[in-house]
C-alpha cells in the first residue's frame, strides 16, 4: 500500500494550533505515511509530531470557511487544529482517519524507520532466549524453553523461541487461562 494514495492534502499553511496550557502556534501541517506534523518555523517554538497510531478518535467543526478538527489522542492530549478552507479541513480529517486505523502491523512506523546514525549492535542477536535460558535453568526446573512460536504462527509480535513454566507448573495456571487467548496449553 502507497501511503501517497491516503493522503489528499499533504500541507496546508496557516494552520492554528490549541492545546490546553500552551499559547495558540500558527504554523504549517504537514501529513506523512507516519506523523502529522505542525511547524511554525520560528525559533524557541514547539513543533507537533503526532503519530498516526496515537490518535484515537477526531471530530470535524465548520464556521464559515473555517474548519476545525479535534484530535483526541490515547495518551489523553486533545489538540485542536484549525484549518483555513473547508475542502483542506475535509481532506486532513479524512486522511487523518485512514492513516490512524491501518489494520496491518506491517505498515506502523517501526516498520519503516530508518536510523540517521549508525547501528552499532543488530537488536535481534543481542538478548537470546537460549542463552538466557541456559543461565537461569541450573537454579531451577520451573521454566523450560518452547519453540511453539517458531513460526510466529501462536503471536506475531512475540519471538519463536519463548520461556515458559514447565509442565508441573502448568497446573497453576488453570486460575487464569480463560483469560489468555491461546490457552497455556498451546505451550
Amino acid at each position: 500500500m502507497e501511503f501517497a494514495e491516503l493522503i489528499k492534502t499533504p500541507r496546508v499553511d496557516n494552520v492554528v494550533l490549541h492545546r490546553p496550557f500552551y499559547p495558540a502556534v500558527e504554523g504549517t501541517l504537514c501529513l506523512t505515511g507516519h506523523h502529522l506534523i505542525l511547524s511554525s518555523r520560528q525559533d524557541n517554538t514547539e513543533e507537533l509530531w503526532l503519530l498516526h497510531s496515537n490518535i484515537d478518535a477526531i471530530d470535524k467543526r465548520f464556521v464559515g470557511s473555517l474548519g476545525t478538527i479535534i484530535i483526541k489522542c490515547k495518551d489523553f492530549r486533545i489538540i485542536q487544529l484549525d484549518i483555513p478552507g473547508m475542502e483542506e479541513c475535509l481532506n486532513i480529517a479524512s486522511s487523518i482517519e485512514a492513516l490512524s486505523t491501518l489494520d496491518s502491523v506491517t505498515l506502523m512506523y517501526p516498520f519503516f524507520y530508518r536510523p540517521m546514525f549508525e547501528v552499532m549492535e543488530d537488536g535481534w542477536h543481542s538478548f537470546l532466549p537460549e542463552q538466557e535460558f541456559e543461565l537461569y535453568s541450573s537454579a531451577t526446573s520451573e521454566w523450560r524453553l518452547s519453540y511453539v512460536n517458531k513460526e510466529f504462527a501462536i503471536c506475531p509480535s512475540y519471538p519463536p523461541a519463548v520461556i515458559v513454566p514447565s509442565p508441573s507448573m502448568m497446573t497453576l495456571f488453570g486460575k487464569w487461562q480463560p483469560f489468555d487467548m491461546g490457552g497455556a496449553s498451546r505451550y
